[in-house]
Formats: C-alpha cells, structure tokens, sequence
C-alpha cells in the first residue's frame, strides 16, 4: 500500500506555517504570567538589575530530575504516520474503509494540565469496495483520492515528574474528501464517490515518553472520529463511526528547566530518644533526623549503645533496657551516603535507667463504727509507679480479718470493745512493701428495755345492788377494748383483778366472782383463749374488776392480790352475764 510524500509535505507545511504567532507570544510571555512549572528564560539587561529570584517567579526543581525541573513547554508540535478506519466496515456512505496517512498537531500549553490543540490530517485512499448484488458480487478494486482533517479543541495533560505524559483530547473540525478515481478506467463511470465537505469531531488521548527536555516519543495515539458523508445508494446524509491510530514525534518548545539546586553541604545528624530516663525494662524510642542528604543517594543508618540493646537500620531504632543496671548510658548514631568527607556524620543523646520505686497503699473502713459481733468491709487502694503488680494483706488489733485481694472483712465476733486498728499491707513483685492504716470502733450491743404491764380498763359493779357480780352493759364496753387489745397483741395475756368494798357481806367471795364474770366475758363473747386470762381476787376497797396488759416477757405485779381457784367458787345466784336486765 503506497502513501503519496504530497500529503505529509502538505500537513506539514500548514503546521509551521499557522502557529508562528503563538511562538512567538510563549516567547515574550512576562515571567509573572508564565506557568508554574515554567521558568523565563530572558536575561536582564546591565541597567536594568535582575529581580530576585522567589517561590512565585521561578519553581524549585526536584529531586527526580537531577537537580533540574524540565517543566511544562509552551508549544507541542506533532508529526506522525497516522491510520484511519472506518468501524464497522463497509456502513452506510462510509468512504474511508482503509485510509492510510500523516497527521501533525500543534498545542498551546496554558498552563501544567490544560492545552488547545489545532490538528491535521492527510490520507490516501487506494483500495475501493464496490458492492453489488446477485451476479454483481462486490468486490475491491484498485483506486485514488485523497481526505485531510482539519480540528481544533483542548487538552488535558496529566504532567507528573516522570517521562511519561497521558493526554486527553476533545477535537471540532471538518474534513475534506477529494473526487476517488478508479485505477487502469477511464471514462465518466470511473469517478464513483464525488469530492465533500463534512462536519468532523474527535475524542480520544495518547501517551507521550520524554526523551529530553525537546523531544518526545508519541507512543500511540487513538482517537474515536465521527463523519456524515452522504450515502450516495439513497442520496441521504448518514453517520459513519471511524477510528483514528496514531504514532510519531514531537518537539517540545519553551518551558526551559529550573537551574540547578545549589551544592549541598556536609551532612549533619541529630538523634533523640523518648523518653530520656525509664524503668528496668520499659524501652526507648530513638530518632535521628540528617540534613544536606543527597536526594539521589540511599543513606545507610547505624546505631549503638553503651547499655541495653538497640534494634534498628532506619532512622528510627529501640532500644530495650531488660535486665539493665540502674545508671547513665548514651545512645551513638551514625548516618553516611558514602566515603567521601561530608557525606557521613555522627549523633549522640543520652538516656538513663531509674530505680523501682515502692508502691503506697491507703487503707479505709466502712463503716468506722460497729456494734461488738458486726462486720466492717476495709478497702486498700494501692498503687506502683511502675505499674507492677500488687499483693495485698492485712491483720487487726482485735477482732478477726479475712481477705487477699483489695478488700477485706473484718468481724468483731469476741472483738474487746473499743477501737481496732488495721493495718493494710501491700507488695509488689519486686519486693519493694508499703502499709497504711485505719480504725474500726466497736460498741456494746444496746440492751432492750424488759417490757412492762399496762393498766386497762376497770369494770364498775356498784350500778346493780342485787346482782353486784353481774357484768352490765358499761363494763362490756371496757372489756371490748380489753379484748382489741389482745386480739392485737397475740403474745401478750391479761390479769383481772375483783375487788368488793369493806361494807359488801362476803366480799371475799364477791371478788372472786367478779373476776370470774368479768373473764366468762372475754372467754364467751370475744373468743379469748383462757388460758390467756389470769383472775385474782384482790385488796381493794372497791366494787370493781381492774384489767391489766401483760405483754411477752413483762411480769404481773400480784402482791396482795390472790388466785382465784374457779371449781373453788360457787355459782353466784345472778342471771347469767350475757343476759340483759331492765
């Protein structure tokens, strides 16, 4: 397949020929206005003195380049071989099957990511597919014609400090198709597709490798292309999908590198370790920090000490202080990127191992004051600076206590009365002892107070002169609150106490029957157990029968009164005490 030197003379040609004033504009460009990867490149005149070079005018370079920041260039120019065809093929009024050409593309950089593109294209047609039908079977045959593109748009870079620089691109345009011309025909059937003008579009991106700060290699370029040329089988305009492949070179304008990164000095070295002083067997962190280190040099870290062990190649390391002496060591670091002098450089930082310190321990009780045969609950807090663990014990002056772990009971069971000291007592694993007291104050149990008897009410018997014994409606009353009284308290009993004045006849006996009356009362008509129920005949003056209450425990004061003995006493000659009088 031959491709015609025309067409890449041409795009060529149109290239160089339209960016000129572009050129010379990134040229001129003011070192305020330039990109922040880019670098002016003039020179100050003698009367005129240089402006200092800042952070703002002009970019650090980086250590990936060697000292020197290649930046981002004003102006890209491509050329390359590139091939177009149409997917699928053969479609509908598609008259690029197999396309084969040059492109060159120039882009303005506005900045480090984004660019405009202007893009040229020429290919050569030399193969035709002419359909048919039935008998008319299609077939290729040789032909030529000529197609350019002519697109412009932007695009976006993805500029990193490595040689590789992945693009992509959005392109608007035209292209134009020549007359395609049979091969070995003449005539006027020889000339089947006619010359058209059609809108074009691109979008696609590529991938360009550096190969210095002017030149790059386009690895490939590819790019998806859509035309609308008219079908001339209906006469109507259709949609054609083509793909477009390129590859080639390119030449890198402007955007000269940084200057290179001044010398750097000796190397320096400082070290540092937290914390500064521990306990036997808590470790140490060690940092080092190296200034002036040559970013393309890998630097080698050692370190050493004097007590305990270091680990570390880094420039962090440990240093693990098991089993070390209590005492003053000193960390050593050294820090080197090779043999010659200022290229190596050594640190120290001094570290120290303290001894254990003893636990303290305090000691409470609750509560402080208990009655002789109860319980207090002590509670030790005990505490190791260093965190080790604890063992707890404890012993009183009296009484007797229990416990192992933080807290303990203490039981004043044949405790003496009076105040108990305990002491708490705490150690931890290495032996070191700490103690601490508190006071427990034990008292003597409080002695209830005996129970003691109450004087109820007293049922009247001089109401009735002929039936003095008789219980009338008034004593019923008294003695129904006799009886709420016991049913209330079913542990207590009561006493009843007859009594007859001096003047009555028989008044020995007639005391005796009040007191029997009076209980066949509570007996009969409020249900109380007799033998609840205690009578006497006493001493009094009085007609009467006094009740008292005797609680569980109390004792009844009986002297000078007399049991009544109840088969002893006769009937006496009344109604009975139930019955009811006028």
């Amino acid at each position: 397949m031959r491709l015609s030197p025309r067409i890449f003379v041409t795009a060529a040609v149109a290239v160089l020929l339209m960016p000129t004033a572009l050129l010379r504009a990134a040229e001129e460009a003011k070192p305020g206005t330039n990109d922040n990867n880019a670098i002016d490149s003039s020179v100050s005149s003698a009367s005129e003195p240089a402006a200092p070079v800042t952070a703002d005018s002009q970019p650090m370079a980086t250590p990936y380049s060697q000292g020197r920041n290649l930046g981002t260039p004003r102006v890209e120019l491509f050329l390359g071989y590139s091939y177009l065809r149409a997917l699928p093929a053969p479609a509908s009024g598609n008259r690029m099957e197999w396309l084969n050409g040059g492109s060159a593309s120039i882009a303005l950089n506005l900045n480090r990511y984004l660019g405009l593109v202007g893009d040229f294209g020429g290919f050569a047609d030399s193969h035709l597919l002419l359909s048919g039908t039935g008998g008319n079977a299609s077939t290729v045959v040789d032909s030529s014609g000529r197609a350019y593109t002519y697109l412009f748009g932007p695009r976006l870079s993805f500029r990193n400090n490595t040689r590789l620089t992945p693009f992509a691109q959005v392109l608007f345009g035209g292209m134009h198709a020549s007359e395609v011309t049979l091969s070995s025909c003449s005539g006027a059937g020889c000339t089947p597709l006619p010359s058209e003008n059609k809108f074009t579009w691109t979008a696609g991106g590529g991938l360009d490798i550096r190969v210095h700060q002017h030149f790059a290699i386009r690895i490939i370029q590819a790019e998806y292309l859509r035309t609308s040329f008219e079908d001339h089988g209906t006469g109507e305009n259709a949609t054609q999908n083509d793909m477009r492949l390129s590859s080639g070179i390119v030449f890198r304008f402007g955007g000269s590198g940084a200057p290179r990164l001044p010398e750097l000095g000796p190397v320096t070295y400082s070290c540092s370790v937290t914390p500064p002083a521990v306990f036997p067997g808590d470790a140490i962190s060690v940092s080092g920090t190296a200034l002036n280190l040559n970013p393309a040099k890998t630097p080698e870290y050692t370190w050493t000490v004097d007590g305990g062990a270091v680990s570390g190649v880094a420039s962090t390391a440990r240093i693990d202080t098991t089993n070390l002496a209590v005492g003053a060591y000193t960390l050593k670091g050294h820090v080197s990127e090779g043999s010659k002098p200022g290229e190596n450089a050594d640190c120290t930082a001094p570290y120290a191992v303290k001894a254990y310190e003893p636990p303290t321990v305090s000691c409470s009780a609750n509560p402080v004051s208990v009655i002789s045969g109860d319980t207090s609950t002590i509670t030790a807090s005990g505490v190791s600076p260093q965190n080790r663990p604890l063992t707890y014990s404890y012993s009183a002056t009296s009484g007797s206590i229990n416990g192992t772990g933080s807290t303990a009971v203490l039981s004043t069971v044949g405790s003496a009365l009076g105040v108990s000291t305990v002491t708490c007592n705490v150690v931890d694993d290495k032996g070191l002892t700490a103690s601490g007291t508190t006071s427990v104050t034990v008292a003597a149990a409080a002695v209830a107070p005996k129970p003691v008897t109450s004087n109820l009410c007293t049922v009247q018997f001089a109401r009735d002169a002929h039936r003095p014994a008789r219980v009338d409606n008034e004593g019923k009353a008294c003695l129904d609150q006799t009886a709420l009284n016991l049913q209330q308290n079913t542990d207590a009993k009561v006493a009843i106490v007859g009594n007859a004045s001096t003047e009555e006849k028989g008044g020995g006996k007639l005391s005796s029957e009040r007191a029997i009356n009076t209980k066949a009362y509570l007996v009969g008509e409020k249900g109380i157990d007799s033998s609840r129920i205690a009578i006497y005949a006493g001493s009094q003056n009085e007609k009467s029968a006094s009740t008292t209450l005797i609680p569980s425990g109390a004792t009844f004061d009986s002297a000078g009164d007399t049991a009544v003995d109840e088969s002893a006493v006769k009937e006496h000659r009344t109604p009975p005490a139930h019955h009811k009088t006028k």
